[in-house]
Parts: structure tokens; sequence; C-alpha cells
């Protein structure tokens, strides 16, 4: 946006320097002259011997002095001024031209401001954090834009190699070409749909509602059971009424990713998954826990990321799109809350979902269903 130009801070500074400078010493210079006042008469006194100094005497001998020493605080305020404003506001310069390099697209400049601690560092470690998140952000998505560009082009080129067997060889049974081309299909609709549902997180473009955390778990398992039961795995759900403020269609879709991956991510025979919900001070927590082998905290780090999978999370039927933890992340943070991954002692991983407890006025009694 352009502006018409003005007057430098460090002008202004400097003219404000020296403009106390000279109120400070006419005050004085006037203090003086008020005192001097009391031991010089108006008039000169009559008789033998030297007269005395009058005021006017005094006024002619002082004034000139008087009128050099502000003469020389003038030019002393003003250079001085000009020379401590630079230097106060050289880390605002160095500030300043982190943000415009920032503004050219280049996020790895960090000022990292020398001293002890002042508004001019924490000004500047403030800015040092927000490139740093800025910088992992873009990152991040850049990651995610690619992964998703890899993602939708599989089932498209997929398709396109059907198709082109269909032409090659018309005596080819369509039956089984249809099955294959829906399979693919709907593989790319859920990933479409998923990306979606991140990108409304994102935003937040959701109608905040009480919600009990406790009936969406409810709901997830039940949702889940024939899926649970094909598999062989067992689910328990437990946990007290936890009111929480946010969307219910993303918060249930939050609880349904945390228990669906619980129950494709288990143990091939005799896998478990538990469900709690607790209530804090604060904060009400949803955990999902669930069977399996071994994580390492390198292999853990990365699940909540956009299309990470571990070693063993090979794609099935019911494997999903590599989505299913960063949509969990991406709802929890568009509600205020954090979400924490920790491998269980016994094999298996614990997922744990913390949101901002609901305000007493917001009528617990009537929670969303």
């Amino acid at each position: 946006m352009s502006r018409a130009p003005g007057v430098s801070v460090r002008l202004k500074l400097t003219l404000s320097y020296a403009g106390f400078l000279m109120v400070a010493g006419t005050l004085l210079l006037a203090t003086v002259w008020v005192f001097l006042l009391r031991y010089v008469p108006d008039h000169a006194r009559l008789g033998p011997g030297p007269s005395s100094p009058t005021r006017t005497d005094l006024l002619d001998a002082f004034a000139p002095r008087a009128a050099q020493a502000l003469g020389f605080l003038l030019l002393f305020g003003l250079v001085g001024g000009w020379l401590l404003a630079g230097r106060m506001l050289a880390p605002l310069t160095r500030i300043t031209d982190a943000t415009r390099i920032a503004a050219t697209g280049s996020l790895s400049h960090r000022i990292r401001l020398e001293g002890r601690s002042d508004e001019f560092r924490e000004l500047a470690d403030a800015f040092d954090t927000m490139l740093a998140r800025l910088e992992a952000h873009v990152a991040e998505q850049q990651r995610f834009a690619a992964n998703a560009s890899h993602e939708l082009r599989t089932p498209l080129a997929i398709t396109q190699t059907l198709l082109d067997v269909a032409r090659n060889d018309p005596s080819r049974d369509s039956s089984e070409l249809i099955d294959r081309l829906q399979l693919v299909n709907t593989r790319a609709i859920d990933l479409t749909e998923a990306l979606l549902l991140l990108s409304r997180a994102d935003q937040r473009s959701f109608m905040p509602e009480l919600v009990d955390l406790s009936l969406l778990a409810e709901e997830a398992t039940e949702t889940l059971l024939p899926l649970a039961e094909e598999r062989g795995v067992t689910i328990e759900t437990s946990g007290d009424i936890t009111p929480a403020i946010g969307s219910h269609p993303l918060l249930l879709q939050m609880t349904t990713n945390l228990v669906h991956n619980a129950i494709v991510h288990n143990l091939p025979e005799g896998g478990a998954v538990w469900v709690t919900t607790t209530v804090h001070p604060e904060t009400v927590a949803l955990t999902v826990e669930n069977t399996g082998g071994d994580l390492s905290p390198q292999l853990l780090a990365t699940l909540g990321e956009p299309f990470r999978r571990g070693t063993d999370r090979v794609r099935t039927h019911h494997a999903g799109v590599g989505l299913g933890l960063a949509i969990v992340k991406s709802i929890a943070q568009a509600h205020d809350g954090t979400l924490a991954l920790s491998p269980r002692a016994a094999g298996g991983l614990c997922v744990t979902v913390q949101l901002p407890l609901a305000p007493p006025s917001a009528g617990r009694n009537d929670p969303a269903r």
C-alpha cells in the first residue's frame, strides 16, 4: 500500500530529545534568574561608595550567556539525540530488514538479536518464532500437496491402464473390469472427501455447539462394530460425560477415525481396542488404545502427518487413504485441542485428544447428539 512520505521515527526522536533538553535548560536558567533576582535591587542605591548592580545590569549580563547556553543545548540535543535515536532504533532496523527478506519468500532468515531481554529483544524473538512456524507450515503444505497429487494420480493411472486393457482386449470379461474400476473410483472418492474434510477443519468453518465426547465414542463404536467383529477385534468403551464445544460432525469424524485406525492397525487375531473419555479441571480427553506391534519413536513422530503409514500399515480394503490421524490432528487443533501419540508398553498405540472443557453456562444437560 503506497503512502505519502513522512518524518522518520529517528528524526522525531531526535527532535523530542532536543526539545526536552531545551525545556529543561530553559527551566534551569529561569530558576537561576529568579534566584538571582532575590539579591539584586530594582534601582541602584544612592550614597557614597561604589554603586550596586541593578536588575537591568544583571539582565544585560545574564541574557547573552543564557542565549549561548540554550544554543549549545540545542546543538547538543540535536547531535546527541540523533546518535542516541540511531542506537536505540538499530534493533528495529534489523527486524525491518528481516521482514523484507521474508516478504520475498525466504523464510529461513532469522534475526537472532543479541543482548539482554527488552522490548526489542522480545519482538525479535517473537518474529523468529513466527518465521520458524511459518517455514515449517509452508514445508508441510508443500509435502502435503506433493503427496496428495501422488495419491490422486495413482487411481487415475490405474483407471487409465484398465481402460487401455479393455480397449486392446475386447473379449475380456467386462464384469471384472467394472468391479476393479468401481473399487479404484471409490478409493479416489474417499481420498477427495478426506481432503475436503481436512480443508474444512483447517478453515474452522463450522458452527460451535455443545458436544458430549462419550456419546460420540458410543456412536462411533456402534458404527464400526461390524468391522471389528469381521477382524476379530473386541472394543470396550468407558468413561464419564465429557462436554466440549465444537462441531458435532467434525468431532464425530475425529472419533470415528481414531476407532477405525485402532481396529484396522491391530493384531491379526485377538486384538482389542479401548475407548475412554475423562474429564479434567479445564479439559476433556478422548483416549483410544489398541493392541499391536511395537512402534519406534521415529515412526510415532510421523504418524500424525498426511499420507504417513507405519511399516505394517499396508493398504487393504479398509486401510483408508492415509489421512486418518492427519484429519484427527487438524480437527483437534481447529477446536483448540491437542493430539498426543504414545506407544503402549505391551505393543500398540495410545492416542489421546484433549479439548477445552465446556463452560457451565453452555447447558450441559442438553448435549448435542
